[in-house]
């Protein structure tokens, strides 16, 4: 991930091209537009140098090019990391798409690895820059904007207090065991009960209601006093670990300091799940739901409540979304917690007068965006229309005749568009799950999903206009 400058192109390129063999219409405008944005490709390489000391030596891997081609690749086909390689070394003009030729194409860990290196600022630019362009070419037009709010959900199973305890203490088990393995000779010895812990745990999720009744406390008791055993065994282990890891050859003693690091993290997280449990079960308290703790693996998962009759719950982040008529996807905000709707009117409103430079002329957008006070200040900063249907309450005389007007039910069909555009994200562009560890990489995995989505929306509007406004 050095290379900056694009590789020589080999015979077999030029005979590949000799033969006409050419992308997709929508891939080689995508590629086009990509080319236009070659300005950004240092931010990208000097993200993908992160994890290398010395950047200027060793051997070439893939360049900021055909890493950020790759990764917009993946979205917009919705392929795995391993699918990605396969048909990329399989695919001819693929190969074109993302720069490799008739280069060898690195395994899918490279990949992978570079979409951990790749920061949510640098693809935030990206998204910008192509969004200029897409206004440059006359692609998009910010006079009309819908807006609607989603959720992305993580990786995550599905939470409860037996299944995080069960997880604190095999994964600090399994952290304990590989301090051992480095230092055979520790004076502290693990104590392994995570036999123990999985049969309680099994025992809770298979109880019968009437079970609950009597046994579920005790179960409960006895798995949390399992889980801080464990917790202050796994915690006097690391002690031990540290002291003796100066003694240890120099990559030992960096391996074991990053276990013990492992240890100290996933330790705090145990003790906030027994806290939780011990309130929510054994005291029988409410919990609010942002006090909870709902992964040890992705601690800064929400819990979503949306009102939808099949899925009750979620646990992801929620996420707004404000869009073109064409499908361009102009803001994107992972948010925290479950905000309601009516909240992001305003800062949206301030963000896109900040970077367009003008109010839009008409704002479309659900129920759940509604208020008095969001219609005033829509009107105030120069919206033309406003197209939010009041939620409850008694309406007035103007604003009933508002909304059975014919302007108002046209921006209603106009928003319903951002329903479909959300349909294809999730289905088509893979937003329904993250797969990403981290809220940072989240936010990376949302931002490269919009990316994909803008390319691909430009992409097929230069195709199906059939004009020829990008140079070769």
């Amino acid at each position: 991930m050095r290379r900056m400058k694009r590789q020589q192109r080999s015979f077999a390129d030029l005979d590949l091209e000799r033969q006409g063999v050419r992308m997709e219409v929508a891939l080689r405008a995508i590629s086009r537009l990509l080319d236009r944005a070659a300005n950004l490709l240092p931010l990208v390489a000097q993200d993908l140098r992160r994890a290398s000391k010395q950047p200027s030596k060793g051997r070439d891997g893939m360049s900021a090019e055909q890493a950020l081609r790759s990764l917009v690749l993946k979205q917009v086909k919705h392929w795995s990391f391993r699918e990605l390689r396969e048909r990329i070394a399989d695919g001819i003009t693929l190969r074109e798409f993302t720069r490799f030729g008739a280069a060898a194409v690195p395994q899918h860990k490279a990949f992978h690895r570079a979409s951990t290196l790749l920061t949510a600022e640098t693809v935030r630019v990206i998204n910008a820059t192509v969004v200029d362009l897409a206004l440059t070419l006359g692609v998009v037009d910010v006079r009309w904007v819908r807006m609607d709010t989603t959720v992305s959900e993580t990786n995550i199973h599905f939470p409860t207090d037996s299944g995080l305890l069960w997880d604190a203490v095999r994964v600090l088990t399994r952290y304990a065991a590989r301090v051992l393995e480095e230092i055979p000779a520790l004076p502290a010895r693990l104590f392994n009960r995570t036999r123990a812990a999985r049969r309680r745990m099994q025992a809770l999720h298979r109880m019968t209601r009437s079970e609950r009744q009597s046994r579920q406390v005790p179960t409960y008791r006895e798995l949390i006093k399992i889980t801080h055993q464990v917790i202050h065994n796994v915690q006097a282990v690391a002690a031990a670990a540290q002291q003796a890891a100066p003694g240890l050859e120099l990559e030992a003693a960096l391996r074991v300091g990053a276990l013990c690091d492992q240890i100290r993290h996933y330790a705090g997280l145990g003790e906030r799940v027994i806290a939780q449990t011990q309130r929510r079960v054994l005291a029988g308290e409410t919990v609010a739901a942002e006090e909870k703790l709902y992964s040890i693996f992705e601690p800064h998962t929400d819990l979503i409540k949306r009102g939808k009759a099949q899925k009750p719950v979620e646990f992801g982040h929620k996420l707004f979304l404000a869009e073109t008529r064409r499908g361009l996807i102009l803001d994107y905000q992972v948010l925290d917690g479950n905000p309601t709707d009516e909240g992001h009117v305003a800062p949206w409103l301030t963000r896109h007068r900040e970077r367009f430079g003008v109010a839009p002329d008409l704002v479309a957008g659900d129920r759940g965006f509604y208020s008095a006070a969001n219609v005033a200040h829509l009107g105030a900063h120069g919206v033309g229309r406003e197209c939010l249907p009041q939620r409850g309450g008694t309406k007035t005389a103007e604003r009933a005749a508002h909304e059975k007007s014919r302007p108002f039910k046209q921006g209603q069909k106009f928003r319903a568009g951002i329903e479909g555009r959300i349909s294809v994200l999730v289905r088509g562009r893979g937003m329904k799950r993250c797969q990403l560890k981290g809220r940072n990489r989240f936010e990376l995995f949302i931002g490269l999903v919009v990316l994909a989505n803008n390319l691909l929306a430009i992409g097929r509007h230069l195709a199906n206009t059939r004009r020829r406004p990008l140079a070769a």
